[in-house]
């Protein structure tokens, strides 16, 4: 699709919490995590909340070194921002033409593209984004759907397909079940996205550190 590859990651990903606000990208990165993603759905949302809370987002991510704070969706918000990175889904890539993705690439934006199969596999690969996304890795009720859970066998074999980019696992992955997962990975860059293991846990700072020591043992 180009033959410009997007920026590529300043760190690696490891353990990547997906959060519905900017005040818990900030008590991330106050935990010492450092790959975070803001996902707010729109339709739950006025345009200038959404447009707040990327940038109070953004903000956090630049006052914290090594921070990784990636904008899922609003691109043009992201951009406007001056955010690190964007995390499209396959509809948002289709909805993004030749010049949203020359925007993003010029500025410096790094990309994460979700994928589900491995036809979207291969047409993200085309994009050289920052990173890909395989999942769900196991059945999830926090969104509705319309792919079979990839597995850990799957998962290790699109992986390697995905290279060279790094690869973040994400769907229904809880900390239990953080280590084989990683297990399934291949570069110390990759990593695991993680909802509500994290942000419905009894003690969200104890996950949190958790899953840092975790992705730290499965680098």
């Amino acid at each position: 699709m180009t033959s410009t590859p997007f920026a590529p990651l300043t760190g690696p990903i490891g353990f990547y919490p997906v959060v519905h606000d900017a005040a818990w990208v900030r008590r991330l990165l106050d935990w010492g995590v450092r790959t975070v993603q803001l996902r707010i759905k729109a339709a739950d949302h006025a345009p200038a909340d959404i447009e707040r809370e990327v940038n109070a987002a953004v903000e956090a991510g630049r006052n914290a070194p090594g921070a990784q704070v990636f904008i899922n969706d609003h691109w043009q918000i992201a951009l406007a921002a001056g955010a690190y990175g964007v995390h499209l889904g396959q509809e948002d890539l289709t909805a993004l033409d030749g010049a949203g993705i020359e925007a993003l690439r010029a500025a410096g934006l790094r990309l994460g593209l979700s994928t589900h199969t491995p036809a979207e596999l291969a047409r993200a690969h085309a994009v050289q984004p920052s990173y890909l996304a395989i999942g769900p890795i196991y059945p999830t009720t926090l969104k509705v759907m319309p792919y079979e859970p990839v597995g850990l066998a799957r998962l290790k074999a699109w992986a390697a397909r995905a290279a060279p980019y790094p690869v973040v696992a994400i769907g229904g992955i809880s900390l239990e079940r953080m280590p084989g997962v990683l297990a399934c990975l291949h570069g110390n860059c990759d990593g695991v996205a993680v909802v509500s293991a994290v942000t419905l846990a009894a003690d969200p700072r104890q996950a949190a550190l958790a899953g840092l020591r975790l992705a730290a043992r499965g680098a």
